[in-house]
């Protein structure tokens, strides 16, 4: 046999190199469809499947037994598979936008969110569906065909009832066959968080207690530099010579200087317990919420400083916004702790509170609150809210605690006026 030559292997390597770069052309023109269809048969259900299976093996069985009843069958059936693939053929020529009306609301007010759906392509679009999760529900409505350039716009209500973080999106294109047998999405963006406030009742400074800074609480320290006038003494080098009180100086022939007492400045520090045992309903639970918040922006206004903790953690109050936006997350939780351990922690860690505010449930027995009262500092004036679903008004001491008890929240404003009475 002769040895193929120079000129044949040229050719045959030739030819494959056409027949490579022809595949790749092929590839590359295919690569589209290929795509589509790959996504169209990933959106397939069970349904899908069950169908296009029983019509594959109706029509061999039809064919082999020369039944013409499984012929038809399997023909329908895979017909019907074929122009459901139909209809989840094609992109999602989309631009969508998600709106809402308002991110923070209170509990009742009406929240609005609207999306926006828009054919960007330059030939008009079949119909779809569009649907998004709104908490742990989720809304869908009819996309109607779009021609190119149209939009289409859906406003919906979403439920405020209930203080709640409620996430809303992402927003979905959906298309599917009216039978269900295949369905393919498209997410657009992002969920986006609609906070639910608690209801608060505006408290007037003198209700709740709140002591003005130039009407500070005077302490047993010594400052050279305050309102609250003290004593004389003689002065020494290094004094603030604007504090010289030059008529006794001038009596005793020495250099005398005042001396103050030192000023507190006003100092709330609310204290909640979030033990599932110290309440006797969620709604209880509701109402301390809305309680603490309450307290935290009358502080705010007032330009007082503000410490809030729960027997879980210490709340941010930056601004009363992010200060809702905490409240809003608060939720019942387990553990042994209560308002005697909150005490406990104001006492440690919070320096120079004036006023202490502990709230918590009905459950919380008058031995918890004369506890947590003994380990509270001893120059802040100390208060409980307790709230008991259904209760009158009162107020009452519970060793050094002044206990107000209220059933409902807007009960508090008068409660805390009724307090401050006594």
């Amino acid at each position: 046999m002769s040895e193929p030559t120079s000129s044949t292997r040229g050719t045959a390597l030739s030819d494959r190199l056409a027949e490579t770069s022809a595949l790749r052309t092929l590839v590359d023109r295919t690569r589209g469809p290929r795509l589509g269809l790959g996504r169209a048969l990933r959106a397939v259900s069970v349904a899908g499947w069950v169908a296009l299976g029983v019509g594959v093996l109706a029509l061999v069985a039809g064919r082999r037994l020369g039944w013409l009843e499984f012929v038809v069958l399997g023909g329908v059936l895979v017909t019907t598979f074929l122009a459901a693939l139909a209809f989840t053929l094609g992109r999602h020529p989309y631009e969508v936008s998600l709106a809402l009306s308002d991110r923070r609301v209170v509990v009742g007010e009406r929240a609005m969110a609207g999306v926006t759906v828009r054919n960007v392509a330059q030939r008009p679009v079949l119909a779809a569906r569009v649907e998004l999760p709104v908490g742990r529900t989720e809304v869908g409505f009819h996309l109607p065909g779009l021609p190119a350039g149209g939009d289409h716009e859906e406003i919906f209500a979403i439920p405020t009832s209930r203080r709640s973080v409620i996430d809303v999106g992402p927003v979905r294109t959906v298309r599917g066959d009216p039978l269900g047998l295949m369905r393919r999405g498209v997410v657009w963006g992002g969920p986006q968080e609609l906070y639910v406030h608690p209801r608060t009742v505006p408290l007037s400074s003198s209700a709740a207690g709140f002591i003005h800074d130039l009407e500070g609480r005077p302490t047993r320290d010594i400052t050279s530099a305050d309102l609250s006038f003290h004593a004389l003494r003689e002065y020494v080098p290094g004094d603030d010579r604007r504090h010289v009180h030059w008529r006794t100086s001038a009596r005793t022939g020495k250099l005398m200087v005042r001396q103050f007492e030192e000023t507190r400045r006003s100092h709330l520090v609310v204290g909640m317990s979030r033990n599932v045992r110290d309440y006797g309903d969620a709604e209880e639970f509701e109402v301390a919420v809305s309680t603490l918040g309450s307290l935290g922006l009358e502080a705010m206004r007032e330009d007082k400083d503000l410490t809030t903790l729960t027997t879980h953690e210490t709340l941010r109050a930056v601004t009363p916004g992010q200060y809702l936006d905490s409240l809003t997350r608060l939720e019942l939780g387990d553990g042994p702790n209560g308002v005697v351990s909150i005490a406990h922690q104001i006492s440690r860690d919070v320096e120079r509170a004036s006023m202490v505010v502990l709230v918590c449930g009905s459950t919380v027995t008058p031995a918890d609150l004369r506890a947590a009262g003994a380990v509270l500092p001893i120059d802040a004036r100390a208060f409980a809210v307790q709230v008991v679903t259904g209760a009158q008004t009162t107020v009452h001491s519970v060793g050094v605690v002044t206990v107000l008890t209220i059933g409902e929240l807007a009960e508090l404003r008068r409660g805390f006026r009724k307090a401050e009475r006594r």
